[in-house]
């Protein structure tokens, strides 16, 4: 296993929920020698991060007709982390130099879990929450707020400059966040523990993020993915003996349908299109473009999301509630580019 010397605790970049966190981002400008550099192909580069924001839009309708079938929260983040595991653990034997990529020293292990459990347990689980509660659209739109409080970090926690749009992108996406919540009726117009998942997903994130730019940075994509949800995967099953006793798993839903669908049908696209092939996208894009455009480009997830789950679920928005998807996307967008480097600190460069 390469072993490279940790980057300084800084955060280089700032990400949209399901793109590149500020760790992609080091391993991909990090990768080993063996792996042959690659000319950047931007067109490339952009067909694969919408074809990804495709993938995982879809996968917010498709997990909400999972939940709909009786499955919950917790056994559908299991799924997702046991399933996406495997898909891994036989890419990672197939692709050089093989399982040898998975080897890890004591030391790692504690960021590892740590990594697995905010980003890709509890992340997801208080997701999978929020789209139960919440239009599959607005659920999103809360995720999408993490990295405007890495932004917040990296300023405050960290005393990092910013540039000036910061404060234009956080008042448009609380001007933004107003509108979808419509708080001008006086009452919250959302159900409360959806907002508070999704919210508690958000800061998460934020967690995730900001745990990544401290150090995972000596493993691969795949190997760091694959060590991701693998430990999603024991959390999950840890905590599906603690509340379920013998019943880990209802596989009996896997034989149900949900709206005319299979759920084995569906739980084959959460697995291969919205988990592993979305995140293998994301990371060969990040080949191809800057980190800071690909998140923004990954924007396209929310709006597909929403217009998936109006066609299939009949999910409506109102107009004031669209209005405000729109400036919270703008605020992120507008807070992905606003943290200038500190000194020392290179300037973010397509990676090679």
């Amino acid at each position: 296993m390469i072993r490279v010397p940790p980057l300084p605790p800084a955060i280089t970049t700032i990400s949209a929920p399901g793109y590149p966190s500020p760790v992609d981002t080091q391993l991909t400008a990090r990768r080993p020698a063996t792996i042959p550099t690659v000319r950047p192909r931007p067109a490339l580069g952009v067909a694969m991060v919408l074809a990804s924001g495709v993938l995982f839009g879809v996968n917010g309708t498709v997990s909400k007709l999972i939940l709909d079938a009786g499955l919950d929260s917790p056994h559908l983040t299991l799924l997702r982390a046991v399933g996406a595991a495997s898909g891994l653990l036989v890419l990672a034997v197939v692709v050089r130099p093989g399982l040898r990529r998975l080897s890890v020293s004591v030391r790692d292990l504690p960021l590892l879990v740590t990594y697995g459990l905010a980003g890709f347990f509890a992340v997801p689980m208080l997701y999978f929450v929020a789209i139960s509660r919440l239009p599959v659209g607005i659920a999103l739109l809360f995720e999408y707020t993490a990295p405007l409080l890495v932004a917040l970090w990296a300023r405050f926690g960290q005393r990092h400059r910013v540039k000036a749009r910061l404060w234009y992108g956080l008042a448009l996406a609380l001007l933004g966040l107003g509108c979808v919540a419509q708080v001008w009726q006086g009452r919250l117009n959302l159900d409360g523990i959806g907002v508070a998942a999704g919210l508690g997903a958000a800061g998460l994130l934020c967690f995730y993020y900001i745990l990544g730019a401290r150090g995972v940075t000596q493993r691969d994509t795949i190997s760091l993915t694959w060590w991701a949800f693998a430990v999603s995967a024991v959390a999950g099953l840890l905590y599906a003996a603690v509340t379920g006793g013998t019943h880990v798993f209802p596989f009996g839903i896997m034989g149900h349908t949900s709206h005319g669908i299979p759920v084995w049908a569906l739980a084959i696209y959460l697995v291969l299109g919205g988990s592993v092939s979305s995140y293998l996208l994301v990371a060969a894009a990040l080949r191809h473009l800057p980190p800071t455009s690909v998140g923004i480009i990954g924007m396209i997830e929310p709006v597909v999301a929403s217009a998936v789950a109006w066609v299939v679920l009949r999910e409506h928005l109102s107009p004031a509630q669209l209005a405000g998807g729109v400036l919270i996307l703008s605020g992120v967008a507008v807070a992905e580019t606003a943290r200038t480097p500190g000194p020392g600190e290179p300037a973010e460069v397509p990676p090679a």
